[in-house]
């Protein structure tokens, strides 16, 4: 009998303990997921663009690109700008029938349409004019202006960044 007792008792401390493990876990686990949820951030567009990385959408071209990629274009009061968050940058389509604009400071884009190849790209009052280089210009004003080259320029130097 006394070996009995023993054995139940036993038993019964094992239980116990294997049960204080397993919600002790239970809560780890819980305590891991809520952690884990809440530090999660989503930080993709509409379109799915990776903003923290740089990405935007790009409406002629149907995909995710860099940001201050395409064509740099300084502002006409500083030509000599080197601060890539001042300036405009201009993608085309394919058949250059279509030029997207990123202004400085500007979620969206402008997106211009030429209507035969020599004529300017014309969206409203802006229009981006291939002249030794580009311009852009809003109203009859020149806002914007950069040699065809793509990318960032080092002043100074014939080539890329």
């Amino acid at each position: 009998m006394k070996k009995i007792t023993t054995i139940l008792i036993f038993s019964i401390f094992i239980y116990s303990c294997k049960l204080t493990d397993e919600k002790d876990i239970e809560e780890k686990v819980a305590n891991n997921t809520t952690t884990k949820d809440s530090t999660v951030v989503n930080d993709k567009d509409e379109n799915g663009c990776l903003s923290s990385a740089g990405y935007v959408w790009s409406k002629v071209n149907n995909e995710c690109i860099k940001g201050y990629s395409g064509i740099q274009l300084n502002p006409m009061n500083d030509a000599t700008n080197e601060d890539e968050t001042a300036s405009a940058y201009v993608l085309f389509n394919e058949d250059a029938s279509q030029a997207e604009v990123f202004l400085p400071k500007d979620t969206s884009s402008i997106v211009l349409t030429r209507s035969a190849e020599g004529k300017p790209w014309v969206y409203k009052d802006w229009q981006l004019i291939a002249w030794k280089g580009y311009v852009l210009k809003k109203g009859g004003e020149n806002k914007y202006m950069g040699d065809a080259e793509m990318g960032k320029k080092v002043l100074g130097s014939d080539t890329e960044q």
